[in-house]
């Protein structure tokens, strides 16, 4: 990867990043390594690296000098001082309805199938909801003979809606 990587801090998603996410971002590339190398290296599920990044988790100190390491960035000041114990995630998803076409499909699948995936969530487990609080989210590519397809699983807590 390119020893010049840059992001371009004023153009979306990263212009309403924290400014040390654009140090990871950059690292990242120059490294040229992926979220799931990243999150193997740190003991972390790629897509909670790649939320973190994206300043919808929270790193520790540790994840942060850890991170410091992996991808070699010289210091872990610029780090703390963005992202330290004082920073918290601004987690959501942006404008709605969204305009990047990855991220508008996944909003359209709500759109589309959330009352039927209600419906059946109750069917199955009561009244409540799934936590996205308590969710593990993996995506995997499933190879298929009419074109590869995109995995993606919700695996969140249910939570009973309590009775007073």
């Amino acid at each position: 990867m390119s020893q010049e990587a840059t992001v371009a801090s004023n153009s979306a998603p990263y212009r309403d990043l924290p400014p040390a996410a654009s140090v990871l971002f950059e690292a990242k590339a120059r490294k040229g390594m992926t979220f799931a190398q990243i999150a193997e290296e740190m003991g972390k599920d790629e897509i909670w690296v790649a939320a973190a990044f994206y300043g919808q988790a929270k790193f520790t100190t540790e994840d942060l000098a850890k991170l410091t390491s992996v991808l070699g960035i010289a210091s872990s000041s610029a780090l703390e001082a963005g992202l330290g114990d004082h920073w918290w995630p601004s987690r959501g998803l942006g404008p709605v309805p969204p305009t990047d076409p990855v991220i508008y499909r996944l909003y359209e699948g709500v759109l589309v199938y959330g009352h039927a995936i209600k419906a059946v969530l109750h069917e199955k487990f009561g009244d409540g909801i799934m936590s996205m609080i308590d969710c593990k989210i993996t995506l995997e590519r499933k190879a298929d003979p009419k074109g590869d397809r995109a995995l993606l699983t919700f695996d969140g807590k249910f939570l009973p809606y309590a009775k007073w």
